[in-house]
């Protein structure tokens, strides 16, 4: 099946920062931007929750795009946030904390008037609607994260990354040659669609890597298992066969949480909502009708 659904960019500014949104409409839970009503104009039930969806390190919107089409056929208002320092957002923020992720999160949600959504996040993407969802009880319906934990990051990862992204051989010559150094498949197509064309030839990023590496700094500095543990919105756990998510991690949390609704989904890699869209779509969707009959 098929649907014909399509983004308008929203754009909120916070502290001077932009925040490029695409808003896939619908008539759940907010004001549904171009293609939607006003939801129930209450406490958000009543109607299918509107969807937030964040991206990880170096991605993008556009990453979900297949996941928003089928969450919008179902019935839900969808955005998709490019978070600061990616895609069509500022690039060159100079605070790049956790902090400053949450609170995008939440200027997000409340300048779109979106009532009580479900957020939704990959990665470090899921890290930020975990801290989200712990700091702002209430603001929530429910919250999801996808090759996310709370454990504390290792140190040299940040490095690591920051180094393999200043290997990328930029700019690329086509798209096909950016997804083919970037993995091949459906991740390496994923990550590819994310590049920008520019006057003088060639695709290029559309983040700057030390933005990146300050992006993760923090993570290596803590763990944030309070945070999880003070959630008091449903929580869904996703985690790939062959992600990040270590057993150590998982069983911690699950431990402190053991109300969190758990999946792993097989023969996929971290980048699982670009590897398995259907697999994670089938969870999200059960996920979410159990949010909306709460």
């Amino acid at each position: 099946m098929t649907w014909s659904w399509s983004w308008s960019e929203r754009v909120v500014i916070r502290d001077g920062v932009r925040l490029s949104c695409r808003d896939w409409g619908g008539d759940g839970g907010g004001d549904g931007g171009d293609g939607g009503g006003d939801g129930d104009g209450g406490d958000g039930f009543g109607t299918s929750p509107a969807v937030v969806l964040l991206h990880g390190l170096a991605g993008h919107a556009g990453e979900w795009d297949a996941t928003a089409v089928r969450l919008r056929a179902e019935g839900h208002r969808v955005v998709a946030v490019d978070q600061r320092g990616h895609g069509l957002s500022e690039r060159l923020p100079q605070d790049t904390s956790r902090a400053a992720y949450v609170a995008d999160a939440v200027a997000v949600i409340e300048e779109l008037g979106l009532i009580r959504p479900v957020l939704i996040g990959q990665s470090l993407g899921g890290h930020a609607a975990m801290l989200t969802a712990a700091a702002h009880p209430g603001l929530l319906r429910g919250v999801v994260l996808v090759e996310a934990g709370a454990a504390q990051g290792d140190p040299g990862v940040a490095d690591d990354i920051g180094a393999w992204l200043k290997t990328w051989p930029v700019p690329f010559p086509t798209r096909e040659a950016a997804a083919r150094f970037l993995g091949g498949g459906p991740v390496g197509e994923g990550w590819a669609a994310g590049l920008e064309e520019r006057d003088g030839g060639g695709l290029w990023p559309r983040f700057d890597a030390e933005v990146m590496v300050r992006s993760l700094a923090e993570n290596a500095t803590r763990a944030w298992w309070e945070e999880w543990a003070a959630i008091d919105c449903p929580k869904l756990m996703v985690i790939a066969q062959n992600g990040i998510i270590t057993a150590d991690e998982f069983d911690g949390m699950v431990g402190r949480r053991p109300d969190t609704w758990t999946a792993s989904v097989p023969a996929t890699g971290h980048d699982v909502h670009l590897e398995r869209p259907d697999a994670l779509q089938q969870l999200l969707a059960a996920f979410l009708r159990d949010v909306d009959g709460r």
